[in-house]
């Protein structure tokens, strides 16, 4: 019989739950891998992952760590916590908002004060 989670635990626990949930999620898609392939890697079904990306608090850790193998294999889950991974790096500098020109002259000098 499967229980709720939700009110078995604090919510600081929910929370981070949750921030793994999307820690999971960015690096897969840093990493170019659709949600379902990754499931299939590891051998859950695609609303499992759904669930997982959420941060579902009642996923076992077993799920998470087949799931974070799947995704970047060899790969810790401290290293994960710490977003070490050169494709998340790769990523936020992707996201990055960037001049799409230069400033002319004129523009620097109005800067200027």
């Amino acid at each position: 019989m499967k229980y709720e989670e939700r009110p078995l635990l604090a919510p600081q626990h929910l929370a981070e739950a949750q921030a793994l949930g999307a820690k999971l999620a960015r690096l897969r898609q840093a990493r170019k891998i659709r949600q379902a392939d990754a499931a299939v890697r590891a051998g859950l079904s695609r609303s499992t992952a759904v669930l997982i990306e959420k941060g579902d608090a009642s996923r076992t850790l077993g799920q998470i760590y087949r799931y974070l193998e799947a995704i970047a294999p060899g790969l810790s889950l401290p290293a994960l916590l710490q977003e070490s991974d050169p494709s998340l790096s790769a990523l936020a500098q992707a996201e990055a908002t960037q001049r799409v020109r230069p400033m002319s002259a004129t523009e620097l000098q109005s800067l200027d004060f």
